[in-house]
């Protein structure tokens, strides 16, 4: 960027209804979350040289998002305007809201720091359980769920694995990732609510392992279906994706400051 002013790193926690984006990344012909804040930012900051934001995982087109984290390098007067949360949110279209921004840590990375990421995904499976006030984050399931097999079916697929067959293949990626939790419960209201959280996600594989479990729960297919698929190399097709609106992106996980360069490091070699 030009001029005198030193460069900060910020970061920006958000939460956004995915309902009416085509995903978060930037594209020139359709509405993005990270094309909303970053027009926002430069009409802020009254500049047009910002660079990118980076972000903690980039969401599909209808994913929704509750705890969002991006960073990105300012001038440090524009860091350091106590006023930058209010006027951000008031440039900002009513399905995004800044929920805070703050100086960086030195070594924080929104992407390469996270050491893990939690999704949820809500399924209405009888009609006395579709609430329309909630239709835009919740599936409505036209077959009764089993919860019993919903948990038997997500045990086997915990642990380090190759996702390939639950992964949209990206050249040069990896599919390898470590699943930490895949928990379902029903609700109170009757809704089934899936815990899904790993180290990182490929493209698709939440909404991919949602659409074998929900293929199991109702009775066309084994419980152990799901798991056998992890002998796979390539993308299965019998594997049907989930819908984006059932999706939610609850959180991210950073490790304490002083450990931020050190998993910054790690989480660099392990995607090369």
């Amino acid at each position: 960027m030009a001029g005198d002013d030193p460069v900060v790193r910020i970061r920006i926690d958000l939460s956004y209804d995915g309902t009416d984006f085509a995903g978060w990344a930037a594209q020139n012909d359709q509405r993005t979350v990270q094309g909303e804040l970053e027009s926002a930012f430069a009409t802020v900051a009254r500049r047009g040289d910002l660079p990118r934001l980076t972000v903690a995982g980039r969401t599909d087109a209808g994913v929704h998002a509750r705890g969002q984290v991006a960073h990105l390098d300012v001038p440090q007067g524009l860091a350091d305007d106590r006023l930058l949360l209010r006027r951000l949110n008031g440039r900002l279209p009513r399905d995004i809201q800044v929920r805070r921004v703050a100086r960086a840590a030195d070594g924080f990375d929104a992407r390469f720091c996270g050491l893990s990421r939690t999704y949820t995904y809500r399924v209405a499976d009888r009609p006395a359980h579709v609430d329309p006030l909630r239709r835009r984050d919740t599936l409505e399931w036209s077959r009764p769920l089993a919860l019993d097999v919903l948990c038997e079916a997500s045990t086997g697929l915990v642990g380090l694995h190759d996702f390939a067959a639950y992964c949209k293949r990206r050249e040069g990626a990896t599919t390898v990732r470590t699943l930490l939790v895949l928990d379902w419960e029903r609700q109170l209201d009757g809704v089934l609510v899936a815990t899904v959280q790993a180290d990182a996600f490929c493209h698709s594989m939440v909404r991919s392992l949602v659409g074998a479990l929900l293929a199991a729960a109702d009775g066309r297919r084994r419980a152990d279906w799901p798991a056998s698929l992890l002998a796979q190399t390539q993308r299965a097709s019998g594997v049907i994706v989930a819908p984006a609106h059932g999706l939610t992106l609850e959180s991210v996980d950073y490790p304490p400051d002083d450990q931020l360069f050190a998993r910054q490091t790690v989480t660099r070699n392990l995607r090369a």
